[in-house]
């Protein structure tokens, strides 16, 4: 299978550690990936809350060029995919702002792209029983809060590919990868999103909501499919423990990280190394897991 890659702003930056475990997962698992050429930013926060006509535009752009591919498309930036996806949504069901933007790009545009996020590829496409049959280090023990917060799954009628309020995508990859999800309340909250740069008070508070939540429910690391999810529970997590209270250190790894371990893939092929609050121990103390256990075998 084969799709037109759209990495989007943040994982050509900040985020460039999701970015590279995104393409060596689909690598290993055989999911071709062309990249979108001269792609363009999809507006992301600041587009559709100065412009909504901006906001629909920008993702469009994309969108025509990669139906000129001929492909669908992939992202794994849940903002990403939530403004491609309701771009898509705002053409098919809207005339007057579907001229208007065609008009801005100069090109006409019906909706007709599909546009996937790498969770749904990866579960509804490659499949959970493919995955588990590729798993060469499972990670045996190894309990995982699956945080998807606020855009992978809403608004339903844009986005739709799990439940909105209990899905389960990022739980049965990891149990297929052979970690322990583990059950709580808060995986579809909001961290704080792009709050981070101007109301960091709240993302700390909500951070430290999300994480002290997950530790009491028994986890030992957070999974994430969102840049901005990513940065707020790993890089803000010592101001959200100094403001808040205390709890453990957890790890925010991308959901593809953890996947791209137990496919057998490095830390390096997939960025480890660009956490801020480091999996080393812990990885490590899984695989010593894994290997007792073969160890032990008749």
């Amino acid at each position: 299978m084969k799709y037109a890659y759209f990495p989007g702003c943040s994982l050509e930056s900040t985020a460039w550690d999701f970015d590279r475990s995104a393409r060596a997962v689909c690598r290993a698992l055989e999911v071709e990936l062309e990249e979108i050429p001269d792609w363009v930013c999809c507006g992301s926060t600041p587009a559709h809350t100065t412009s909504a006509s901006l906001a629909v535009a920008l993702p469009v752009l994309n969108l025509q060029k990669a139906r000129e591919m001929g492909l669908p498309v992939m992202a794994a930036c849940a903002s990403c995919y939530a403004r491609l996806r309701t771009a898509n949504h705002t053409v098919r069901g809207d005339a007057e702002e579907r001229a208007r933007v065609e008009r801005i790009t100069q090109s006409p545009y019906d909706g007709s792209v599909d546009v996937r996020h790498v969770l749904d590829v990866l579960v509804n496409e490659v499949g959970v029983n493919e995955i588990r049959r590729r798993v060469e280090r499972p990670l045996s023990g190894l309990r995982v809060a699956c945080y998807y917060g606020c855009l992978l799954t809403r608004p339903p009628e844009v986005v739709a590919f799990d439940d909105p309020e209990h899905p389960t995508a990022m739980e049965e990859l990891l149990s297929a990868a052979g970690a322990e999800p583990v059950e709580w309340p808060l995986k579809t909250e909001c961290c704080g999103a792009a709050l981070s740069m101007t109301g960091a008070p709240a993302v700390s508070r909500l951070g430290h909501k999300l994480l002290s939540m997950a530790r009491q429910a028994g986890a030992e690391c957070v999974a994430v499919a969102c840049p901005l999810c990513q940065v707020n529970l790993d890089l803000r997590q010592s101001d959200a423990r100094k403001a808040h209270g205390y709890f453990p250190e957890t790890p925010a790894l991308y959901v593809t990280q953890l996947l791209g371990l137990a496919l057998g893939l490095s830390e390096q092929e997939l960025g480890i190394g660009a956490l801020t609050v480091g999996a080393g121990s812990l990885l490590a103390a899984c695989h010593a897991g894994v290997a007792a256990e073969a160890g032990g075998a008749p």
